[in-house]
């Protein structure tokens, strides 16, 4: 009883000690493992009684104590608290408390790293986000006050803007009061060839003197050019090219068929690839310097006002091209200087400075003339001149007065119209000439034509048709007493027209022909001169020219008001207006080559008009997909659906009509020239008053630089306006 007394005493003694090294343990984790580990051996008892060392982790050394097992103990069936199976099992259980008390810590720090992380970021976005608004804004602002700026810009160039016209006319006399200018810019002297560039003949290399080399350069830079293959232009180059070269130079150089140019011509194509290819910093460089010169040389100061020069810069020498088949073509136009140039300005302005080392050809002061500088060109021997800009006050008053004179022809036009008439059964054949003459420039819109030496190219007018560029058919395609024209008319285009006439005018048309050979003249009794003199008693100012401007007008002015019907788009209201305008450049016979571009461009369009077509298909399939949804189950959202397609499908078909009518506008417009008719023929207030009637933006029809030259009449005219 005694003994087992002792042995419940024993274990109740452990147990509270297993509970008080329990307690330890949770309160060594939680210092975070800071003792050191000990190398301190702690004994126990094996089962046979042996003492076995057991090396345990630091802070285990304090908890634990030798204990003396008793032998009956050991066989109770139970592991008892010194076993090494127990120790080994504490040995994990504090590891364990240590393992997860360090992953706490561990995830701990690494949360608030997170949580910090997180936070700076969340902050740094936010400022970013700000910094951005802030920038936006900023940006925004900025590119409100420069639009303001350009708007108050425009505005105030507007109000200085000088309204002329409303001055009232000049005297015919006097053109001006006051005139100060800088006079024109000479080109630059010519730099010569690097040294590795040089030309050969007959193979061999040949240094030229600048003047020679200079002009060969002309020619070099035209090989890849139809118009070195021919051989009036060969024979002119080499003529002239010769004159200008040393007593050495040619003795040595004596057939073009010899001269290489090559390397020369080589030398240019790269300058030229280099200047496509140049910088935005270069390209900017050059533009300031375009506009430093514009400031300096590109404005007069007429009658106190600032006016706009039209050409200030001298044409460089180079080689004569001309038009057609040239007689003169690849003749030198030689570099004009300052002793070859006449100023025109007031007597009491400054006179403009000549280069260094140069002295004007003369000094003027003729307000009766409207030029401001000029020269005689060595090709044909005519006088050249600097003039104002088509937007200027001089240009305009011309223009004005010009169409205000078509406008009083429509008074007369009817019995002038009756006196050619009677002109046909003259007595006279002089008489019967002219009333021909006058009766094709009225209905053929045809230009007068000026006598011409044999080193102009042969181009005519009405006045010097020869016998050839006719030919007569009673009867042609079912129309009788057809007169078929086939001639060069201005810059050589051909003018080819079959035109039924009156019977007493294909009656005189045989008369005149009768006994003449082909290239006699067709009126042979009168000049363009005589003609402009019995037309000015018809009434004054009036000259053939007036006519075709009458004539340009009026044909305009009638196809506007059939071709324009309410209801049109814009778009429809402008193909409206190209057609009216090339029913006149037809009648003018302006004509011009199919761009180098048209074929790629028609390409592009007709592949966006593709693409517009496969776009509506798909739109219209959604439409009908949103139609059936909406009709199965009706609701607000269906409708708003359905609605929103129904608009996806009208804007693309709107989008494809625009598309079909530039693509019709182009094809028509292939061959016609649209602009010269617009800028020289047709009086500028009937497209205004067309504008302001149908709602068109007048920007449509005219560009910057044509809204200048025409702002007398975009400000004097109303939408009731008819020519």
């Amino acid at each position: 009883m005694k003994l087992e007394k002792e042995k419940a005493d024993r274990r109740e003694k452990k147990k509270k000690k297993s509970k008080h090294s329990s307690k330890d343990r949770d309160k060594g984790s939680e210092l975070n493992g800071k003792h050191k580990s000990s190398s301190k051996m702690k004994r126990s008892e094996s089962p046979s009684g042996v003492r076995s060392a057991v090396k345990y982790e630091a802070g285990d050394s304090d908890t634990h104590e030798d204990v003396k097992v008793d032998p009956d103990e050991r066989n109770d069936g139970r592991q008892k608290s010194g076993s090494p199976e127990i120790n080994n099992n504490r040995e994990k259980a504090d590891d364990g408390h240590q393992c997860d008390s360090l992953k706490m810590k561990k995830k701990r720090v690494k949360d608030e790293k997170q949580e910090k992380n997180q936070s700076s970021s969340r902050k740094r976005k936010k400022t970013s986000s700000e910094h951005d608004k802030t920038e936006k804004k900023k940006i925004k602002k900025d590119g409100e006050q420069e639009e303001k700026k350009k708007e108050r810009g425009k505005k105030d160039e507007e109000s200085e803007k000088w309204k002329w016209w409303e001055e009232g006319k000049s005297s015919d006399t006097q053109k001006w009061s006051s005139l100060e200018h800088k006079g024109p810019y000479f080109p630059p002297e010519y730099e010569p060839l690097p040294d590795n560039i040089c030309f050969k003949y007959d193979g061999q290399p040949v240094k030229l003197s600048p003047v020679t080399e200079e002009i060969a350069t002309f020619y070099a830079k035209m090989l890849d050019h139809e118009y070195t293959s021919k051989d009036v232009f060969q024979n002119n180059f080499f003529s002239d090219w010769r004159e200008e070269m040393t007593k050495e130079e040619r003795k040595q150089i004596k057939t073009l068929s010899k001269c290489d140019f090559t390397q020369i011509h080589k030398y240019f194509v790269e300058k030229s690839e280099e200047r496509k290819n140049m910088t935005k910093e270069e390209k900017q460089v050059l533009k300031e310097e375009a506009s430093r010169l514009m400031e300096e040389y590109g404005f007069c100061l007429l009658d106190g006002h600032r006016e706009k020069i039209g050409n200030f810069k001298l044409e460089p020498p180079g080689l004569f091209r001309g038009r057609g088949e040239h007689p003169k073509m690849g003749k030198l136009k030689k570099r004009i200087q300052p002793e070859d140039v006449t100023i025109n300005c007031s007597q009491d302005s400054k006179i403009p400075t000549p280069p260094a080392g140069h002295r004007w050809k003369r000094v003027q002061h003729d307000n009766t003339v409207t030029w401001l500088a000029s020269w005689l060109e060595n090709i044909h021997g005519r006088p050249k001149y600097i003039m104002l800009n088509p937007s200027s006050k001089l240009k305009g008053e011309k223009d004005w007065q010009k169409y205000e004179t078509a406008r009083q022809l429509k008074m007369k036009v009817d019995s002038i119209r009756k006196q050619y008439r009677r002109d046909w059964t003259s007595r006279e054949m002089k008489i019967r000439q002219r009333g021909v003459a006058i009766y094709f420039i009225d209905k053929l819109a045809l230009r007068a034509g000026n006598e011409k030496d044999d080193e102009s190219a042969d181009t005519v007018g009405c006045c010097s048709l020869r016998v050839e560029h006719i030919t007569l058919h009673r009867r042609l395609d079912a129309q009788e007493h057809v007169v078929e024209f086939d001639f060069l008319g201005k810059d050589s285009i051909r003018y080819y027209n079959k035109v039924p006439v009156e019977k007493q005018v294909f009656k005189n048309l045989k008369l005149f022909i009768k006994h003449k050979d082909p290239e006699d003249d067709l009126f042979d009794r009168i000049t363009t001169v005589k003609l402009n003199k019995t037309l000015n008693e018809c009434m004054p100012g009036l000259t053939a020219k007036v006519f075709r401007t009458f004539n340009a007008s009026t044909t305009l002015q009638d196809q506007l008001n059939k071709l324009t019907t309410e209801g049109m788009t814009v778009e429809e209201k402008i193909l409206s207006y190209n057609r009216a305008n090339r029913a006149v450049a037809i009648l003018c016979n302006h004509q011009r080559a199919a761009p180098k571009t048209f074929e790629r461009s028609m390409q592009l369009l007709q592949e966006k008009i593709q693409k517009k077509k496969e776009q509506i298909e798909d739109a219209k399939k959604e439409l009908k997909e949103a139609k059936k949804a909406h009709k199965d189950a009706p609701s607000d959202k269906s409708k708003k659906l359905l609605e929103k397609k129904e608009k996806a499908v009208q804007r693309l078909s709107d989008q494809l009509k625009k598309l079909q009518l530039q693509e019709t506008d182009r094809e028509e417009n292939k061959v016609i020239a649209l602009g010269t008719s617009k800028l020289n023929y047709l009086d500028p207030r009937i497209s205004v008053a067309w504008c302001k009637k149908h709602q068109v933006p007048i920007e449509k029809i005219y560009n910057k630089t044509q809204r200048d030259k025409f702002a007398w009449a975009i400000d004097m005219t109303d939408e009731n306006f008819q020519f």
